[in-house]
């Protein structure tokens, strides 16, 4: 072998050693080569088996009708061992199907200021498959446990609620940069709710209970984070979207918003 050949091959070994005992010092060269952001996403066939799993309740089942778990879920890109957190957790059904995504080497936290949303998430997580769910009984202006910051946030959500926070008076541009906050760079926050008309901001989250997407979308930006992708699995064009249920019956337009930090 050529001298000067075997002398660029060492030094390069040399700083490609350098570089990764800095990682290894630095972040922990384990967690650098397991980083859930580096890993395959959920395949569909996967997400299939996690939305028939026989052991989810009935009324979880019934709300797949309205919901359809798996287009969420597949919008998502819910990588195996994720940290998530679920603003608004309410009954839990979207925690428990983010808990049953991430696995066993994932954590979802369910956020609520209503302590009766520990109890709910506590007999959720009785069953083995979601036993991965913590319960955080915390204000929307500051909704992330200590251990969530520590773990570093993978994805935060918040579903068909986000409306509620006009007429219950949270800080949302406080809470957004919470959520900004507490992700890790690439980490998303998805946001889905029931579409209001142009021009009628939040002003109907009481009534209605609908909000504008451009003005939520524009909330969301203000706090840092890029807009990424939109799911139309739930959208319903016929819906005049004047009334909290459509007249004559029928589903309600609704979005689904991806958004991440650069």
């Amino acid at each position: 072998m050529n001298l000067d050949f075997s002398i660029r091959l060492s030094r390069r070994a040399t700083v490609t050693a350098a570089m990764l005992a800095l990682l290894a010092g630095c972040f922990g060269l384990e967690a650098v080569a397991q980083a859930p952001s580096a890993g395959a996403k959920l395949t569909s066939e996967r997400i299939k088996e996690i939305v028939a799993s026989p052991d989810r309740s009935d009324a979880d089942r019934a709300n797949d009708v309205r919901r359809k778990p798996a287009e969420m879920l597949a919008f998502i890109g819910i990588v195996p061992g994720m940290v998530a957190v679920d603003l608004s957790t309410g009954g839990g059904y979207t925690t428990e199907l983010l808990a049953r995504a991430v696995g066993p080497t994932g954590r979802v936290y369910g956020q609520s200021p209503n302590p009766a949303a520990e109890a709910r998430l506590a007999a959720r997580s009785k069953n083995a498959a979601a036993g991965n769910m913590i319960a955080v009984v915390q204000k929307f202006e500051d909704p992330f446990p200590p251990a969530a910051n520590k773990d570093a946030v993978d994805l935060v959500t918040i579903m068909f609620n986000y409306h509620d926070l006009g007429h219950m008076g949270v800080d949302r541009a406080q809470m957004n940069k919470a959520v900004y906050a507490a992700l890790k760079p690439g980490g998303m926050y998805v946001i889905a709710d029931h579409s209001g008309r142009p021009g009628t901001g939040i002003s109907e989250s009481g009534t209605l209970h609908r909000i504008e997407e451009a003005f939520l979308r524009k909330e969301v930006e203000a706090a840092g984070f890029r807009f990424v992708a939109e799911g139309g699995f739930l959208r319903n064009p016929a819906d005049p979207r004047d009334k909290e249920t459509p007249d004559p019956p029928m589903p309600k337009d609704e979005f689904v918003l991806k958004f991440v930090k650069p």
